[in-house]
């Protein structure tokens, strides 16, 4: 179909592929052909799947692992346990696993499963499906697996279930078995604990057959329209059966997650120069926020054009915002979100996981282990594009984000981003970390690199890496090749320490009247700095001192005077003014408060 040489087309299109270590960069390919039946008034399903899996790695696959997602759903779970035992529980989980009904326990069971026709042997333990295979999968080779497997959705408790809080009756997202990801660093067969996920990209052709009364919308592009009609075909449909087949088809995603519910408006808005929007929300709400789903359309037209334009064009003909789920979650061609919540908390959340599309759904980092590289950037890109669709005043639009890491470090509780997802001592910590200190990444680098530079380095980090599995290292990279800067230094301590920026205005001393500046570095986090000296007639002095280990500087801003390097272990740094002390008025570092310099008390010194 068209869609599927589009995305082709724009795959060979794009710039040459980098390594993630010393070897020539590859992934795995999944082809999803699934024909499941959806019972809404037991709420149980099942099916078949036939998975043609492409080991496009050096390797030679004696395993493959499924991830079983709706298993966690149960008391006893390791999701069920952590969120009893964890400091500070997610409110939308808590003990509600634990008091769960077996009627309504969550559960996914392989009926049966075979290798190239030949029955396997496989163990279910908690939500992963360990398969022992009966013949290797060689380098290069393409195997079919055949499953019968049957599922029970569960509550909305976390992200997907049945009959969520606003009454939404199915929000399906990690619903069928999915085959865990086999990368450069080996299998990622992570247990289903509370966070995010990590797949492996693929086509995917899926039929659904349920009650005919039921609007669906989700990832993929129907392809019955006119058997379905629901504001799809044409007309609506007169069906003497009391099921629809949906068949959709989603060509190079790594995800397929859908919604339904018999009470769902459908609306749609043709972006321009861009994908045909859906929006499905319930009659039932009330009408103030209705009104609100309906006036959420245009500016999401506007978030999908911003995101086009400043990273890289999506590349799909389709997205889907439908209300569902717990809160709002990122999928592939679409985004389950809460519908009851203020205008501007709906504009909010739209624009946060439509970000996603662009720093999860299309560059496909793993989520569980470097979850700030999604979270983080979708948060930086949504602030400014909310500020600008509210008119909010953008002087200092990352303020929630900066008070909320200086919080997170007064408060002892910090772990470095680097820490898994699931292994976080702290909800808290980690909600921290990864939105608002990975936000900050963003921030910092532009501060280092400079708009310009920034402003590239998004687009060619979209253009290396759309429809792959970038690392954190595959983006400084990006930014290295952008600036012509040293990067190393900064992802290292930002994202794998917990050091944290610290500069001062140590002192002043006349000398044959001029004026010798003292700076001292603090923390152990480095970074260049901007000194400003204002003198007492009002003129303004500005200088900037690179950081040695950058090997270069960022373009200078007019009038800013270039100084020698700092090298990081010297905790002071002089350099002489050619004015007298008497003329100063003050001496501050950072004074836009660019950095994350968690005292601010010792950046500025008044000359008296």
């Amino acid at each position: 179909m068209k869609y599927t040489s589009y995305v082709l087309a724009f795959l060979m299109g794009l710039s040459a592929m980098y390594g993630q270590n010393n070897f020539d960069y590859w992934q795995q390919h999944v082809d999803y052909t699934m024909d499941v039946n959806i019972d809404v008034k037991t709420y149980n399903y099942g099916g078949t799947q036939k998975l043609l899996y492409t080991n496009n790695s050096p390797d030679n696959l004696n395993k493959v692992f499924y991830h079983l997602f709706y298993n966690a759903f149960q008391p006893g779970s390791e999701m069920d346990v952590r969120s009893m035992t964890i400091a500070d529980a997610d409110p939308r989980v808590g003990d509600r696993i634990n008091k769960l009904q077996k009627e309504d326990y969550g559960f996914m069971k392989v009926i049966s499963l075979t290798q190239n026709s030949v029955p396997i042997n496989y163990t279910v333990v908690g939500t992963i499906l360990e398969v022992q295979l009966n013949t290797p999968i060689k380098s290069g080779e393409t195997v079919e697996f055949d499953m019968i497997f049957e599922g029970q959705i569960p509550p909305v408790i976390r992200r997907a279930g049945k009959n969520s809080s606003e009454g939404v009756a199915l929000s399906m997202a990690q619903w069928y078995p999915k085959m865990a990801e086999y990368d450069f660093e080996g299998w990622h067969a992570d247990p289903y604990i509370s966070r995010e996920f990590h797949g492996v990209w693929g086509d995917f052709d899926v039929k659904l057959t349920l009650d005919k009364n039921y609007t669906v919308g989700g990832t993929g592009y129907l392809q019955n329209p006119n058997e379905i009609g629901h504001g799809y075909g044409k007309k609506e449909i007169k069906n003497k059966s009391d099921v629809l087949t949906w068949h959709f088809v989603a060509p190079n995603v790594h995800d397929f997650t859908w919604a339904a519910d018999p009470n769902f408006v459908h609306d749609t808005l043709r972006v321009p120069d861009g994908p045909l929007l859906h929006f499905l929300y319930k009659k039932s709400l009330k009408r103030k926020y209705k009104k609100y789903w309906e006036d959420l359309q245009e500016p999401t037209s506007k978030i999908m054009q911003y995101y086009s334009t400043t990273v890289g064009k999506y590349p799909y003909d389709q997205y889907s915002v439908i209300q569902g789920g717990d809160g709002g979650m990122e999928y592939g061609m679409c985004t389950l979100i809460t519908g009851e919540r203020s205008f501007e908390s709906l504009v909010g959340v739209t624009a946060h996981e439509i970000g996603h599309t662009w720093f999860q759904f299309l560059m496909a980092s793993n989520e569980s282990k470097h979850p700030w590289l999604d979270e983080g950037f979708a948060e930086y890109t949504c602030t400014f594009i909310e500020n600008r669709i509210f008119g909010v005043d953008t002087k200092t639009p990352l303020k929630r984000h900066y008070d909320r890491y200086y919080a997170l470090v007064k408060s002892g509780k910090e772990q470095p981003m680097s820490t898994h997802a699931d292994r976080f001592a702290y909800n808290t910590s980690y909600g921290i970390s990864t939105y608002s200190k990975g936000a900050l990444v963003l921030a910092q680098l532009r501060y280092i690199i400079g708009d310009t530079h920034f402003e590239k380095t998004l687009k060619n980090y979209f253009n290396d890496w759309a429809f792959k599995h970038p690392t954190p290292n595959d983006f400084i990279r990006s930014a290295e090749k952008t600036s012509g800067l040293e990067l190393e230094w900064f992802l290292t301590d930002w994202t794998q320490t917990t050091n944290t920026i610290d500069y001062g205005v140590k002192g002043v001393e006349a000398l044959k009247g001029q004026t010798t500046i003292t700076l001292e570095r603090i923390g152990l986090m480095p970074m260049p700095v901007e000194v400003q000296v204002v003198l007492k007639d009002g003129s303004i002095l500005e200088y900037y001192i690179p950081l040695q280990m950058m090997r270069g500087e960022k373009p200078l801003k007019s009038g800013e005077v270039l100084l020698n390097d700092w090298a990081w272990s010297y905790p002071e740094y002089t350099f002489t003014v050619a004015v007298d002390p008497s003329t100063i008025e003050s001496i501050t570092v950072d004074v836009n408060n660019a950095t994350a310099d968690v005292n601010k008390e010792n950046n500025q010194l008044k000359v008296l």
